[in-house]
């Protein structure tokens, strides 16, 4: 999906000329300017940034500093690129005002005369949800960001998925940040023009705009030599991580751009839609993207993350408050290992952005502070020592909620069953699948690609997994059991999955999911009793086949589905037979009966 290149000499020689005019030196409103930002790199343990700066519709500083990759000399420049994450949406709102500027739709249509297959939990939200709503975090949905992130959905089918994604506040009543919804207007570009959203925005805006090095995907950057490497902090160490691909929800952050071409998208905004005399948006479609449309609480994070302000809404695709005075319009987008920041004070004709390769960091905005006060004359605040220092305080607060868990931890249990038994696939509408796995004496989880780990035991029904994706996130996986001492569901204690349990799905494998040797399988034979009642299987190897032999019945096939568990030919749907093993040799036999109780047998001595 590289960007058309027809015109790539032209409007590069264009741009160099018309755009890009750096000032020699720093400006004088940003005299100390660059060794504030080298100190704040270290500070705040950022690799590498880039920042542009618009004044009166020219570039006046486009300048990499650190590195692109820890451990590699290569420096960050004005071209190198980066992914501006949410920062996309302010793009995706721009490409639906321009057809509602074709008078292709309209903003107050309702979002299914376009895309009548979208279907969202509430009935009455499904009728009433309009082109604006999707645009403005007022659709009543919790996020449901787990639907996409590190899935194997694409767009159609997390769109279809959304359905079952229960609503946390009415329609229009709050703002609840949502990146499902801005993926919805992004197929609603789709259906409406005809062109995909990435077709769309490559040659509806990075065309004209002369943004040839941007691209909507990850897949755009394998030819490109001047890239940022993601970067998180691993065990309290910054370490370069991979790169994220979110192209199934493209529409809400996968865009990837330098602070060279995204300050040509900045001059578009700061112009009311026009760049270099040619008209994109209507000032009307670009006002209104300005424009409040939904009301943002005064209320942690955003009141420790904008100090100043007295007002904070959303537009379409940009948060809208006040800095000292002025009208701030900006956006910021996070994505694994990458940070951005896009602002402006229209007013001052002031616009900035500001890529940096380090997760979770909010560095770019206190960089914003300091630039914007620079040009306004007013006396220098240490944005990032304070914002640093807040920062520092919600890293503590994430430390004491987990000694605190630590502490509630319940000492010396057990799990109810074998740990065999945990074993499975369990399911729910909304977000799929969950595996467990049980190998070598342990126990695993597989949420999607994204979510693997071991299981450790955490108390009673309980364990804990560790997922290493951007950064260690620590779930809790939590086992609830039937009235026949079964288990019934599974709950993934993450951000918005916890709610949604999933429930086991009956096992029918009847053919060998994993190919086991005659020498691995010698490992099982032998004969296992229960005293009470009293019960003996025998395990034989017959035929290069493992064989259970209960007296008075047909010898059973044992089929091979996991490292120690196997399906029993000739037995009803449900029945498995799962091995308990420590230091390669079996500490137990577990009969699983489907619904009926499972017989825990020992071997006999």
């Amino acid at each position: 999906m590289t960007p058309p290149r027809r015109f790539c000499l032209i409007a590069f020689l264009l741009l160099v000329v018309v755009s890009f005019q750096p000032a020699h030196g720093q400006e004088a409103p940003l005299n100390g300017f660059d060794d504030y930002v080298n100190k704040a790199l270290r500070e705040w343990e950022v690799p590498g940034l880039a920042i542009a700066i618009i004044k009166d519709d020219r570039i006046v500083l486009a300048k990499g500093y650190g590195l692109r990759k820890l451990g590699d000399p290569a420096p960050v420049n004005e071209r190198t690129l980066f992914a501006i994450g949410s920062s996309s949406k302010a793009f995706t709102a721009a490409a639906v005002a321009m057809l509602v500027d074709e008078g292709k739709l309209k903003w107050d249509d309702p979002a299914t005369k376009y895309l009548p297959d979208l279907e969202l939990y509430d009935p009455y939200v499904t009728r009433e949800l309009t082109v604006r709503d999707l645009l403005s975090h007022r659709s009543g949905l919790e996020r449901g960001d787990l639907l996409w992130y590190g899935t194997e959905y694409d767009r159609d089918e997390i769109l279809r998925r959304t359905r079952y994604l229960k609503p946390t506040w009415s329609l229009r009543s709050t703002f609840g940040y949502q990146n499902l919804m801005f993926l919805a207007a992004g197929q609603l570009i789709a259906r409406v023009s005809g062109k995909s959203w990435d077709e769309f925005i490559r040659q509806r805006i990075f065309a004209p705009l002369s943004m040839t090095a941007s691209s909507t995907s990850i897949k755009d950057l394998k030819n490109a030599d001047n890239v940022s490497s993601p970067h998180a902090k691993i065990e309290d160490k910054v370490e370069v991580i991979a790169w994220r691909n979110i192209d199934n929800i493209a529409p809400a952050g996968s865009i990837n751009s330098s602070v060279v071409d995204m300050a040509q998208w900045v001059r578009l905004q700061l112009a009311q839609g026009e760049y270099q005399k040619q008209r994109l948006l209507s000032s009307g479609a670009a006002k209104e993207m300005h424009t409040a449309q939904t009301v943002i609480r005064a209320e942690p994070p955003y009141s420790l993350l904008y100090p100043e302000a007295h007002f904070l809404n959303y537009g379409l695709g940009w948060f809208l408050h006040d800095y000292r005075g002025r009208k701030v319009v900006e956006h910021g987008g996070a994505i694994d290992g990458m940070r951005a920041q896009v602002a402006m004070l229209p007013a001052e004709k002031l616009g900035l952005v500001i890529l940096t390769n380090m997760h979770g960091s909010t560095l770019s905005l206190a960089l914003m502070y300091r630039i914007f006060d620079a040009y306004l004359g007013v006396p220098q605040r240490d944005w990032s020592a304070d914002l640093l220092k807040t920062i520092k305080g919600f890293e503590e607060q994430g430390k004491a909620a987990q000694k605190k868990l630590e502490a509630e931890r319940i000492k010396d249990t057990r799990h109810s069953l074998a740990l065999g038994e945990y074993a499975g696939t369990y399911k729910n509408d909304l977000y799929g699948e969950v595996k467990v796995t049980h190998e070598h004496g342990k126990l695993g989880v597989r949420f999607g690609p994204a979510f693997t780990s071991g299981l450790e035991h955490w108390h009673y029904d309980t364990f804990r997994a560790k997922f290493v994706a951007a950064g260690v996130t620590n779930a809790y996986i939590t086992f609830a059991l039937n009235a026949q001492g079964k288990i019934e569901t599974l709950t993934l204690n993450l951000p918005g999955v916890a709610d949604y349990p999933f429930k086991r799905a009956p096992e029918t494998a009847t053919t060998a999911a994993v190919s086991l040797s005659e020498e691995e399988l010698k490992k099982f034979a032998g004969k296992y009793e229960l005293k009470t009642p009293p019960v003996e299987v025998s395990v034989e190897i017959v035929g290069g086949k493992l064989k259970a032999v209960v007296p008075g019945q047909p010898v059973y096939t044992l089929v091979p589905v996991a490292a120690n568990r196997f399906s029993i030919e000739g037995a009803p749907s449900g029945f498995f037979i799962q091995f308990e093993m420590i230091e390669g040799k079996v500490k137990s036999l577990t009969l699983i009966q489907g619904s009926g109780p499972s017989l825990v047998l020992l071997p006999k001595q």
